[in-house]
């Protein structure tokens, strides 16, 4: 079986991601990308659909772990009767190939240790062919080709490559695995010690632009340090998480494929990033925004591949078993096709955002963005799907008339504040229609709260979110009342839900946890309304759902006192930055008072 979610820390090279689990396995790999077929799929599944597992022959999970300072370099030890042992594990930046480096290192006495290595690729469906070359060891299956390298002696026993060796204090045994397409040559060999000495460098000189000195410091880096772990390189692309179908109701259906850029994910990561002074990234983001945006605004996506990709249908695998029996595994994903109106408003916002922290302007992006709101101008009336992608019926989702509001709003003051070219009237007046639709529609008087969608009486956590965007000021009674009825209703253990699954609003089976990223929300909300202390008390709960590597899923399940939901989650550690800084009083870059 695979361990908790909250057992799982990240290891990777900005280009794909590996989940390493508390008893030393690996447990989830894609190569070479984040969306490439899995070589180990055992999360998923059992250790039959690939893993590779190092750890002391007396198994068990580790005393401690801890990344190396601020890096993405693991170091797990274990404490046994024979005397401690460490694993250090790393992914070293992308050369010729991508890499996995694991180093054993003595700490004290002597420990014997086992190596276990599955290879299976394509989502734990195929196993490969396995031969040695040399002192090396090879794996081929169809386009995908794997080696190796490591002085401990292997053998090959039931399609699985073992290795039992002793580590005495003091000594360093290494392994390093590389990908490469198996039509090709096998890759120029990356020396460990040298590939762990690179790898801390370029985290160390990374994690120097920081510019947050606020309180909470550890959490705000390590939370960057996800984010640009999920950035895939070549492109300037942000996945949502590094994996697919972690469930957000355990055992149920709730599954689905996160290995994507959604653009409203990306949005807030951009944001996020502005926030640690990364202005580099949030540039390389803006342009792979707009390649991956062009061309006619009714085409627009709500999420694509990192390379841009259109095309991610959704299919299932059904020889993996799912997490804990969570299936279907899903590849893919449905939502692509989804029409959610709030991403025109978080696009618009984000190229605002740009501007406001220094970015030159540009012109093609002040196209894009043109043609962007011809077309909100046009359709925002339209029932969507929401910011939740709800697999029921189009609605007239409340969240999603306040970002077309945004998307009004800021192209309002990039003609009026930064000199850009078009007609201010026409965005004004359309500002001014939304607005009076949204207060009247979307508002419930009796209860003194808006909802979830116009003419019902759900609740929905994303109206939190109505004063940080300047919809409305936080003094408004509607916005404290708003903030009052969401902790009433949605309120679970001392965290949020999204919103009720009534089966009128959502048809599928099941619930879910409560969402974190609402929760750091909350404590915006309560914040900016006046509750200091009360949202001071939320955002310091909220960190204590952290594993012990400092990372956090998409939601926390209080019936089992776990995390669920993909693992890590840019949508959970992105409002943890914005939370921190919004409490630590530092200045905030995208909110912008209604004029």
């Amino acid at each position: 079986m695979p361990g908790r979610i909250e057992d799982y820390a990240l290891i990777g090279d900005m280009q794909t991601a590996a989940l390493v689990c508390r008893d030393g396995s690996i447990d989830w790999l894609c190569f070479p990308r984040f969306d490439s077929p899995a070589c180990f799929a055992a999360l998923l599944g059992s250790e039959n659909n690939g893993r590779w597992l190092i750890a002391p022959q007396a198994g068990g999970t580790a005393a401690r772990r801890r990344y190396r300072g601020d890096s993405l370099i693991l170091e797990t030890e274990w404490d046994t009767e024979d005397g401690t042992v460490r694993v250090i594990d790393f992914m070293p930046p992308r050369g010729e190939a991508p890499d996995i480096v694991r180093i054993v290192e003595g700490v004290s006495g002597r420990v014997p240790v086992r190596c276990e290595l599955r290879l299976r690729f394509d989502y734990g469906r195929v196993i490969p062919w396995v031969r040695r070359i040399g002192g090396d060891l090879g794996a081929i299956a169809g386009p995908d080709a794997m080696w190796l390298r490591t002085p401990v002696d292997l053998h090959g026993e039931d399609f699985t490559t073992l290795g039992e060796f002793t580590v005495a204090a003091g000594e360093r045994v290494p392994f390093v695995l590389t990908w490469h397409p198996s039509h090709l040559p096998a890759p120029t060999p990356v020396d460990p010690e040298h590939a762990l000495i690179d790898t801390e460098e370029l985290w160390r000189e990374w994690v120097k632009t920081c510019g947050y000195e606020g309180e909470w410091r550890d959490a705000v880096v390590r939370s960057l340090i996800t984010l640009k772990a999920l950035t895939y390189a070549p492109t300037g692309g942000v996945v949502a998480a590094p994996t697919t179908s972690l469930p957000e109701d355990l055992g149920g259906e709730r599954n689905w494929d996160y290995r994507y850029c959604w653009l409203r994910d990306a949005t807030i990561t951009l944001e996020a990033l502005l926030h640690g002074g990364f202005v580099e990234e949030a540039k390389a983001w803006r342009e792979w925004l707009l390649r991956a945006v062009a061309g006619t605004a009714e085409d627009l996506q709500i999420m694509y591949g990192v390379a841009g990709e259109r095309r991610l249908q959704e299919w299932e695998a059904d020889w993996l078993s799912g997490y804990e029996n969570s299936r279907p595994v899903r590849i893919g994903n449905a939502a692509v096709d989804q029409l959610q109106l709030d991403v025109y408003g978080e696009v618009i916002d984000a190229m605002y955002l740009s501007l406001r922290a220094g970015a030159p302007p540009n012109d093609n992006a002040w196209s894009i963005q043109a043609q962007l709101m011809e077309f909100l101008e046009g359709h925002w009336r339209e029932p969507d799907e929401g910011i939740w992608e709800v697999r029921g019926p189009r609605r007239h989702f409340v969240h999603s008339k306040v970002m077309a509001w945004v998307a009004a709003d800021r192209v309002v003051h990039m003609i009026e504040d930064y000199g850009r070219p078009g007609e201010s009237p026409r965005w004004r007046a359309l500002r001014e229609e939304i607005h009076r639709e949204v207060c009247e529609k979307g508002y419930d008087a009796e209860r003194n709260t808006f909802t979830q969608s116009y003419g019902k009486p759900h609740l929905d956590a994303a109206l939190l979110l109505i004063p940080r965007v300047g919809f409305l000021p936080p003094t408004d009674p509607r916005v404290i009342g708003t903030v009052e009825a969401i902790e009433r209703e949605l309120m679970v253990d001392g965290f949020l839900l999204r919103y009720r699954t009534d089966k009128a609003v959502d048809p599928l089976a099941g619930d879910e946890g409560a969402f974190l990223a609402c929760s750091f929300w909350l404590a915006d909300a309560l914040h900016m309304t006046g509750r200091h202390a009360e949202g001071r008390a939320l955002f310091e709960r909220l960190l204590e759902l952290r594993n012990d590597v400092g990372l956090l899923s998409e939601e926390y399940d209080p019936r089992h006192r776990r995390l669920v939901g993909n693992m890590p989650q840019a949508f959970s550690h992105v409002p943890l930055v914005r939370t921190a800084h919004n409490l630590s009083g530092r200045h905030e870059l995208s909110h912008h008072p209604h004029d």
